[in-house]
C-alpha cells in the first residue's frame, strides 16, 4: 500500500508506520519552523521518503490514499486523482481562536462540508470533541501510544514536565495563564519550540525525549474544555512512559483523579498536588502505572491501525463512487 501524506503533526504522521505502508511525506510547506521532517519530534517512519508538492504534481504517481490535514492541503491537490482523507486535528472553535480567519465559524464549517462532499473526501477526526465541533461524527480514530516504545520510568528528577510548541501563542486554548498561576514557583521543564520563552528548548530527537520522560516526576496538560481535548499526543506518550498527569478538570481527560494523576481548576489546590508528587516518588510511580494501563486500554496502536485502515477503505469506496466530473 502506498500513501501520500502532508507533513503536519510529525508525532501523528509517525503513527502511520503502524499500517506497514510505503509513505511519501510532503515537506517544504509554508508556516513551519523547519522545512523538512522535524527529527526533534520523531524519526522518519520506516519505508518513507520526503517529497515536495511540486515533485508530487510533476510525477503524477498513483497512491492508494492521500491524507490531508486542512483545506489548503486539499486545494493543493485538487487536480490530483486518488482517494483522500481529511484529518481533523483541531476543534473549529480552537482554530478560529488561534488563526482568526476572515470567515466566521459557521460559514467555515459549511465550506468544509461542501468541499469535502464535492471532492468525495472521507473525514476522520482524532477525537469525539473535534468530530462534534466540525459536524463530522461518522468516523473517529483516536491517537495511540505504546508503553513498549518508552524507557522504564525512574522519575528521579523532582521536576514537572510539559511538552508543547508555541504555547504562548495559544494562551486561551492551552490555559497558559492558569499554567503559570499553578507552576511558576515550582520546578518545571518546558520542552518544545517556544522562541518567546528563554530557556525552553526542543528535544534533540525522539530518544532524547524518551530520556526526558523517563527522568521527570509528572507531566502537565491544561486546555480549555471548549477549545481543546483534555489530552494531546504529548500527554498520551507521557502516560505511556509512566508519568502521572496534572491538569485542569476536563470532560475528555483520560486521567482518573487521584488514580492516574490529579485534576483541579483551583490553582492553589493543583499546586498542592504537584508539591505532593515532587516529594513522593512512590506515589508518582503508582499513578504512572495506572496511566500506562489507561493508554493500553483506550489508545492502543491496534485500535489506531484498524481505524485508519477502515478509513482508507471508506475513502477508496467514496472515491470510486464519484465520476471524474465531481472533482475539479
Amino acid at each position: 500500500m502506498r500513501i501520500l501524506v502532508f507533513n503536519c503533526h510529525e508525532a501523528w504522521v509517525h503513527q502511520l508506520r503502524l499500517l506497514g505502508a510505503r509513505l511519501d511525506i510532503i515537506v517544504g510547506l509554508p508556516g513551519r519552523h523547519t522545512p523538512g521532517w522535524d527529527e526533534a519530534m520523531r524519526p522518519l517512519p520506516p519505508r518513507s521518503r520526503q517529497v515536495t508538492l511540486q515533485e508530487v504534481l510533476r510525477a503524477r504517481e498513483s497512491y492508494d490514499c492521500i491524507i490531508t490535514h486542512n483545506l489548503t492541503d486539499l486545494l493543493d491537490l485538487k487536480a490530483f486523482s486518488g482517494p483522500r482523507i481529511l484529518m481533523i486535528h483541531l476543534t473549529l472553535e480552537g482554530m478560529i481562536a488561534e488563526q482568526k480567519p476572515s470567515m466566521d465559524s459557521e460559514d467555515f464549517r459549511v465550506a468544509v462540508h461542501k468541499y469535502t462532499g464535492l471532492t468525495r473526501t472521507h473525514v476522520i477526526a482524532v477525537s469525539s470533541l473535534k468530530a462534534r465541533s466540525w459536524g463530522f461524527e461518522q468516523h473517529v480514530v483516536p491517537l495511540a501510544a505504546d508503553p513498549g516504545d518508552y524507557f522504564p520510568w525512574r522519575g528521579d528528577l523532582a521536576r514537572g514536565l510539559r511538552v508543547s510548541n508555541y504555547i504562548v501563542r495559544r494562551p486561551r486554548t492551552l490555559l497558559w495563564n492558569f499554567h503559570q498561576q499553578v507552576f511558576s514557583s515550582l520546578p518545571v521543564t518546558l520542552v518544545g519550540h517556544n522562541p518567546e520563552l528563554p530557556g525552553a528548548e526542543s528535544s534533540r530527537n525522539w530518544q532524547h525525549l524518551k530520556e526526558i520522560l523517563r527522568n521527570h516526576r509528572f507531566f502537565i496538560h491544561t486546555a480549555h474544555p471548549e477549545l481543546e481535548d483534555g489530552y494531546n499526543m504529548a500527554t498520551l506518550e507521557a502516560m505511556a512512559a509512566g508519568l502521572p498527569i496534572l491538569g485542569n478538570r476536563h470532560p475528555t481527560s483520560p486521567v482518573t483523579h487521584g488514580v492516574s494523576g490529579f485534576l483541579s481548576d483551583d490553582p492553589v489546590e493543583l499546586r498542592g498536588f504537584a508539591e505532593r508528587l515532587l516529594t513522593d516518588q512512590a506515589l508518582a510511580r503508582r499513578m504512572g502505572q495506572a496511566a500506562q494501563a489507561t493508554v493500553l486500554e483506550k489508545f492502543s496502536p491496534l485500535s489506531f491501525r484498524n481505524g485508519m485502515l477502515e478509513g482508507i477503505r471508506r475513502a477508496q469506496q467514496e472515491w470510486s463512487s464519484s465520476s471524474s466530473s465531481d472533482v475539479r
